[in-house]
């Protein structure tokens, strides 16, 4: 056996762990509320929510301490060898807050897999019903649904795709509804009907009997931040699914559990989808966490087939479905739903009010605490800055700097843009969207000084 030397801390100057990215960060040392503190005792204010998923705040002593008593029971049973309590609990009271009879739910470890596991389940019910000519999945571009290779084959992000098409299978993809660059003389409500056709024509482009399913963010998350389509646009996607026989799919991975002031995105327009992706704000960060929901017209026909081909090790683990079960609770207690749209509707406004000091910002929008905005050289033409600039990786930085932490992430494909999203945890209150918006000012004031941008008074 060869002996291990211990290195003294410094020694080695390239780590062992890596990540996607090779910015630098802080150490993370203790987090509650809206907040964090890095090892040298500075404090960051959450507007991101993490990755958009800490719905109920850090720290929250219910949801620890019913995950700890699960741990004292049993902190693992394999689905395979044994129901437990917290998973059926957690379906039970997931079934009774969701809409269509989405009362079959499958859990997993992650909105990738919660996504991948949606469209598996399509296609099985497809080849389970005698449709297995049907296997196209339409996505839109831009859009955000995961890192597996089968989510990259329904996001709309060159980016993240190209690199994998050629392991991968690229499904057909239709425009968001971009509908606030639109220079026509249509109004908002023909502008919806209009992109909810173009998913009728490339069906028809297709040819209908090869499309299996739709897949959609209610609201744009991470690739469109938080983009809003016309009321108009998800009645008409339901009819043209339904004249197809196709599936919609909504991805709620980051637009569920409270986030936009309904339980679900697709609440604001009584939508009717036929599954269901959930996580993120499912456990809220606590334990990773996801889950599929979908009707028994769907998973019957898989399960008298000979059941879902499809499983993880971590799926329904008990001590992650306690924590889901807790933050299901900890929603309710705090009316963190209701407190969502009341301080997203204050937060809406004052970044309203800071476009017009900082007219470099436009298209304010989104829903609850889901609000994203854009930044251009000249908002009333839609011009985007130039891209090599790179202002939203700047403004991210720069807030950062100022401890306020605020989520971007710019796409490759669709309409150039740069975009930020401030989405706080459910539990903020009116006067942390205040230190919020405090802190933002005084960003994008040094990010217009360092760019040269336009500033109003």
């Amino acid at each position: 056996m060869t002996a291990v030397t211990a290195q003294p801390v410094g020694a080695n100057p390239r780590p062992n762990l890596f990540h996607f990215i090779r910015r630098p960060r802080p150490v993370v040392d203790r987090a509650d509320g809206i907040y964090l503190w890095d090892s040298s005792g500075r404090r960051y204010i959450d507007g991101a929510s993490g990755a958009v998923n800490v719905n109920v705040g850090h720290g929250n002593r219910n949801v620890i301490d019913a995950m700890k008593r699960q741990m004292d029971r049993v902190s693992f049973a394999y689905i395979f060898q044994f129901e437990n309590e917290q998973a059926t609990e957690l379906a039970r009271r997931l079934a009774a807050r969701l809409p269509n009879t989405l009362d079959r739910i499958y859990f997993v470890s992650g909105g990738s897999e919660a996504i991948e596991a949606c469209l598996k389940l399509a296609r099985q019910w497809a080849v389970a019903i005698g449709q297995d000519k049907r296997w196209k999945i339409i996505g839109r571009m831009p859009s955000y649904h995961g890192v597996t290779v089968g989510t990259l084959g329904v996001t709309g992000d060159d980016m993240l795709t190209k690199a994998f098409d050629a392991i991968g299978r690229p499904m057909p993809l239709i425009p968001a509804p971009f509908v606030h660059r639109d220079h026509d003389n249509l109004s908002m409500e023909e502008r919806g009907i209009r992109y909810a056709d173009m998913l009728e024509e490339k069906i028809l482009e297709e040819g209908p009997e090869s499309v299996l399913a739709f897949v959609v963010e209610p609201i744009g998350g991470a690739a469109t931040a938080a983009l809003v389509p016309p009321d108009s646009y998800f009645p008409r996607i339901r009819e043209i699914c339904d004249r197809y026989g196709i599936l919609l799919i909504h991805d709620e991975v980051m637009t569920g559990i409270g986030r936009t002031g309904k339980f679900l995105g697709g609440d604001h327009w009584n939508c009717r989808p036929d599954i269901i992706a959930l996580s993120k704000g499912l456990s809220s960060g606590y334990a990773p966490l996801g889950a599929l929901a979908a009707t028994e017209k769907i998973v019957g026909p898989v399960l008298e087939m000979g059941g879902f081909q499809h499983g993880h090790t971590y799926g329904g683990n008990p001590v992650a479905c306690a924590a889901g079960v807790a933050v299901l609770g900890e929603i309710d207690r705090l009316g963190l739903v209701e407190n969502a749209a009341a301080m997203g509707e204050l937060l809406r406004s004052e970044l309203e009010a800071l476009s017009g000091r900082f007219p470099f910002i436009g298209d304010v929008r989104g829903k609850g605490l889901l609000i994203g905005a854009e930044l251009y050289a000249d908002p009333v033409a839609k011009k985007p800055l130039p891209q090599n600039l790179n202002a939203n990786l700047r403004l991210i930085d720069l807030a950062f700097e100022r401890g306020l932490i605020i989520y971007s992430r710019r796409v490759h494909g669709g309409p150039v843009s740069d975009n930020f999203m401030v989405c706080p945890p459910l539990i903020v209150t009116r006067d942390q969207i205040g230190e919020i918006i405090a802190v933002l000012d005084d960003t994008l004031a040094a990010l217009a000084t360092e760019l040269d941008l336009p500033v109003n008074g």
